[in-house]
């Protein structure tokens, strides 16, 4: 157990103590992906961010439930389907198997659901129709907007006041009709070419903010413990959020609102016309570990921002090869220790413990609880060379190392947990209209084994069984990748 956990809340600009609604159970919501490219290493700081806030909470015997949508219909999603001459299912599967492909590389645990916006229509119909009943919505012209002046608290989040609100990038640029600049779409009316839903409240598409309320309260209810985002959705997405669920419902969304801060390159603002936006494919195929990438993201702390460099990332390889070689290096000569020792280890052990568990716990301070951790290397390898670890101390150590991991995920997975991340990605995929029957999953295991006894032979026969089930394998010296041909299977 950590001590008592305290929080950052973006809500009242403090460091709160985290206490659930319900006792050992925890409701966390974090915006997902919006599929319409393949995600960069700024998305997936926010996602490794949001891994280790999850397993610290489990690590401190919180049951963690965790709900991550995934916006497959919007502005962004109509426009690459729209240039692409493709269907918007077709277009997002693509970016959604990226995205899960990516996560499962760098040993980010599942959410327990992953609603995307198109499954949840009726959720979001029935948001609005509450709003209306309220007087906090009005249709215009086919679109129904929220009225911003008629919630009092709408600019709390961000300290934004809402009467000094004026067009521009920040406010929504939409391409209808309102009454007030400040008020923003909930439901947008059909406009040709672009996808729509025939509802009770009219033919359209639900807007942006829309979805994430609806989703997050359906999985979560009308009020759970934790929001999660990026610093740039405080406004305007989650402060329309707060709006629409508040003013739908009149409880509180959430206890507590956490915000990550933003990823540059080299001091200066990632960015696509620049040329520094990295897609985490770009870094494996430099030969990149993802392990260490995971490292990086996760060492600075979330409020931050996090400056992404080369030899930052040289730094964080080493970082993890410094930890894995002395848990080789314990996992080989404990039995050959002394029984006993100066005490050097027992002593290392107790500082790093106490202050892992105190920085931890001061509002998910990783750069601090990786210090100490890496304390305890230096300290352990120096007991080793001059033969003053006794036995005992080194397997309480390395005991040690393997019970904070599952904060960090680092060390070497079991083949376990391989198989679980393929599991993972396969339930994924169905769920997005690619099937992946018990055969597939069996097929893929079972390639994986002989490889592993090193019956190449054998490998080969599976592997060829799954290119003619639509599946190719890429054996890489990270592993195995796999991907689904969208395009059609045979059985």
């Amino acid at each position: 157990m950590v001590t008592k956990l305290h929080l950052y809340n973006s809500w009242t600009r403090s460091l709160e103590p985290f206490v659930p609604l319900e006792a050992q159970k925890v409701g966390v919501y974090a915006c997902g992906p919006t599929v319409y490219d393949y995600a960069h290493i700024g998305n997936f700081r926010f996602n490794v961010w949001v891994d280790v806030m999850r397993r610290v909470l489990e690590w401190n015997g919180y049951e963690v439930k965790l709900v991550m949508n995934i916006t497959d219909v919007d502005d962004k999603t109509i426009a690459g389907a729209t240039r692409l001459k493709q269907s918007l299912g077709d277009y997002t599967a693509r970016y959604t198997e990226a995205f899960f492909d990516d996560l499962c590389r760098l040993r980010i645990a599942p959410a327990e659901h992953y609603p995307r916006a198109t499954e949840h229509i009726d959720e979001m119909v029935k948001l609005v129709e509450r709003l209306k009943a309220r007087g906090l919505a009005y249709e215009q012209d086919g679109s129904i907007y929220f009225r911003v002046e008629r919630f009092p608290d709408y600019g709390k989040l961000s300290r934004l006041d809402p009467r000094h609100l004026r067009s521009t990038g920040r406010i929504e640029g939409d391409a209808y009709d309102k009454e007030n600049i400040r008020d923003f779409a909930l439901w947008k009316g059909a406009k040709e070419g672009e996808p729509s839903w025939d509802t009770r409240i009219g033919l359209g598409r639900p807007g942006w903010h829309l979805e994430c309320s609806a989703m997050s309260m359906k999985y979560l209810g009308e009020t759970f413990d934790i929001h999660v985002g990026g610093v740039d959705l405080m406004f305007p997405h989650h402060e329309n959020e707060i709006a629409q669920s508040v003013g739908a419902t009149g409880n509180s969304l959430a206890q507590f609102w956490l915000h990550c801060d933003h990823l540059i390159v080299n001091g200066t603002k990632m960015s696509k016309s620049l040329g520094n936006q990295y897609t985490l494919k770009q870094l494996l195929d430099e030969g990149h570990d993802p392990v260490a990438i995971r490292y990086l993201l996760a060492s600075v702390h979330y409020r931050k921002q996090l400056n992404f460099t080369y030899e930052g990332l040289g730094q964080a390889n080493a970082a993890v090869a410094r930890l894995r070689e002395l848990v080789l290096r314990l996992e080989k000569c404990t039995e050959g220790l002394p029984s006993e020792g100066s005490g050097e280890g027992k002593a290392a052990l107790q500082r790093a413990d106490e202050g892992f568990r105190e920085t931890i716990a001061d509002d998910l301070n990783t750069s601090g609880a990786l210090g100490h951790m890496f304390s305890l290397v230096k300290a352990t390898n120096a007991a080793l060379d001059c033969g003053n670890l006794a036995s005992g101390e080194a397997t309480a150590i390395l005991a040690w190392f393997h019970d904070v991991d599952r904060i960090w995920a680092l060390l070497p997975r079991e083949q376990q947990l391989v198989e679980r991340t393929i599991e993972i990605k396969g339930a994924v995929l169905e769920a997005i209209g690619i099937p992946i029957s018990d055969d597939d999953f069996e097929l893929v295991t079972a390639r994986m084994q002989a490889r592993a006894d090193r019956d190449f032979v054998a490998a080969d026969r599976l592997r060829d069984r799954l290119l003619k089930r639509g599946i190719s394998l890429e054996d890489t010296a990270k592993g195995v990748r796999w991907h689904v041909d969208v395009s059609g299977r045979s059985g």
